[in-house]
């Protein structure tokens, strides 16, 4: 059994489908974090977001941190979920996800992962506002 899910999805990110997934009675923890539009950045008013990725080296990029996270750490199941497309002020971007014995183990590998997302794997945000918008932190 496949212990992890990797995806890059264009509909909605719905956390909710993840649950079954999780559920382990090895874990005593689960982390999640959830990456959500906001509405101020860059001293402006944000009406929205577009990502893009390069899917292929995207995902692959996404296993690689997987399979480092579960070198470093004992984890039973991970979820990684980015989103592509446009979106509105307070849907949910990226979903990570992990379980494992111990919540100290659980809290580092998910920091690891989103830290290490945005800096490493090839999706690019692009804001928009009211009278502008502007590519964020584009990645190799």
């Amino acid at each position: 059994m496949n212990n992890f899910i990797i995806k890059i999805i264009d509909t909605p990110l719905i956390r909710e489908e993840y649950q079954n997934f999780l559920a382990d009675d090895r874990s005593g923890a689960t982390v999640a974090f959830t990456g959500t539009v906001r509405d101020f950045s860059q001293g402006k008013t944000v009406t929205g977001l577009d990502f893009e990725a390069y899917e292929p080296m995207a995902l692959a990029e996404m296993q690689k941190l997987a399979d480092k996270a579960n070198e470093k750490w004992p984890i039973h199941k991970m979820v990684i979920v980015h989103v592509v497309g446009q979106k509105q002020i307070g849907e949910a971007v990226v979903y990570i996800a992990v379980t494992s014995k111990h919540r100290d183990t659980a809290f580092e590998a998910a920091r690891f992962l989103i830290d290490e997302l945005k800096r490493t794997v090839p999706i690019w945000k692009k804001e928009f506002y009211g009278d502008s918008s502007y590519w964020v932190n584009s990645t190799p």
